[in-house]
């Protein structure tokens, strides 16, 4: 599995399994952000399958699908207040961690 650190607290990556969430506790992530919509490709694990391990191995999780190219204000918010409210360092995923890195983007913006 791999990630990209984008900054000291919050880290990216495309699509995990829930048999990754292991290594990414491992790794020191105390929380993790889906922004992957359920049922976006065939065969992907669902964010609730996620989610129960997350859970399952003390991590903290929150579901905030955004739709690919489509990013809302209402997504950003939600990420904004997930990221306020999370323990950290966060690890946050969608199909290519595009989603994830650009809602944290937007977010910066808007404290700057």
């Amino acid at each position: 599995m791999e990630y990209r650190q984008i900054s000291a607290d919050y880290s990216v990556s495309g699509q995990i399994q829930p048999g990754d969430i292991a290594a990414i506790k491992e790794a020191g992530f105390k929380s993790v952000i889906c922004n992957r919509p359920d049922d976006e490709q065939p065969g992907q694990p669902s964010a609730a399958s996620i989610k129960n391990a997350a859970e399952a191995a003390g991590l903290g999780f929150r579901y905030i699908p955004v739709i690919s190219g489509q990013i809302t204000m209402d997504n950003v918010e939600n990420q904004a207040n997930a990221l306020d409210e999370l323990e950290g360092p966060v690890f946050a995923y969608c199909r290519s961690g595009a989603r994830s890195t650009n809602l944290y983007g937007i977010i910066q913006q808007q404290k700057g």
